[in-house]
């Protein structure tokens, strides 16, 4: 940023401009105003002492805290440095001046169809925040500088997203609005103007798009759950195994477990209780008959 700034300051200091593409140095006869000029300045001045005070108020303008002026004089640049903000001075005939915001502007990019890397087409919008850093350069080398910084956005959106695929573009949106950033501000330096700030706001996959990574998604947790469930079989399967092995070694220990979860029923105040009996129990009853 400090970079940035001192180049562009030291461009003004210098009388550098950048307009349609070339580069303008201006000589020490360029910033004069000639004979003509200095006549037409001479009489403007004549009729504001002929016709003081009424053309005070022809002669001083104001501007707000976060306003510059750029005056020209016959079509010049009167000074490498903007006036303001506060009460300025200018002649009635022979000067004009413009004013120049130097708040923050925020706009949106519109949603841009964008066919990725990958060859997916997504539609994408985001939002920009610069500011004017220098009033000469959005003034003299640009002819509007909003609406130029608008439609460059829009077509840098494009420039960076298309060589992107669609995983990266859904997870590093971070890293695409710092690249696009540092597009931008490349790109408008020559305008004066300095891009804060890029951010992505959304992105829209096509519907169909949307089914298959759904669908996707779906299989994917059903696999994890069919694996998960047959990890825990397969530990259960261990376990019973090992209560089996216990259990063969004492038979007293299977008749306290059906004791056990007779108890267990009983305790839910169940109508009708269905209890297994030992198969042995029941041959014996067999061989007595």
């Amino acid at each position: 940023m400090i970079s940035t700034t001192s180049s562009t300051a030291e461009m003004v200091t210098q009388g550098k401009f950048q307009i349609n593409g070339e580069e303008n140095v201006e000589d020490k006869s360029s910033g004069r105003l000639g004979c003509c000029g200095w006549l037409l300045v001479i009489i403007s001045l004549l009729f504001i002492g002929a016709t003081f005070p009424l053309t005070i108020f022809m002669c001083v303008k104001i501007v707000k805290e976060y306003e510059r002026a750029v005056i020209f004089r016959l079509g010049r640049i009167t000074d490498r440095k903007p006036k303001g903000p506060g009460l300025f001075f200018v002649l009635p005939c022979t000067d004009n001046f413009v004013k120049v915001d130097l708040r923050t502007v925020s706009f949106d990019i519109p949603p841009q169809e964008i066919l990725t890397r990958d060859s997916v087409t997504v539609c994408v919008d985001g939002v920009v925040y610069f500011r004017i850093n220098c009033p000469i350069s959005s003034v003299a080398n640009v002819s509007n500088a909003h609406s130029s910084t608008r439609l460059l956005a829009q077509t840098t959106l494009r420039n960076v997203l298309g060589t992107k695929n669609l995983a990266e573009l859904l997870s590093d949106r971070e890293g695409i609005s710092v690249s696009m950033q540092e597009s931008l501000d490349e790109a408008t330096d020559p305008w004066g103007i300095k891009v804060e700030r890029v951010e992505i706001k959304d992105v829209k996959l096509p519907q169909q798009l949307q089914r298959a990574m759904a669908a996707e998604a779906e299989a994917s947790r059903e696999a994890r759950a069919k694996i998960i469930s047959a990890e825990g079989e397969m530990k259960a399967s261990r376990a019973l195994k090992e209560a089996s092995l216990v259990i063969a070694e004492s038979p007293s220990a299977l008749q306290l477990r059906y004791l056990q979860t007779l108890n267990t029923i009983a305790a839910e105040k169940n109508s009708t209780i269905i209890f297994p009996l030992p198969i042995d129990l029941i041959e014996n009853f067999m061989q007595r008959k």
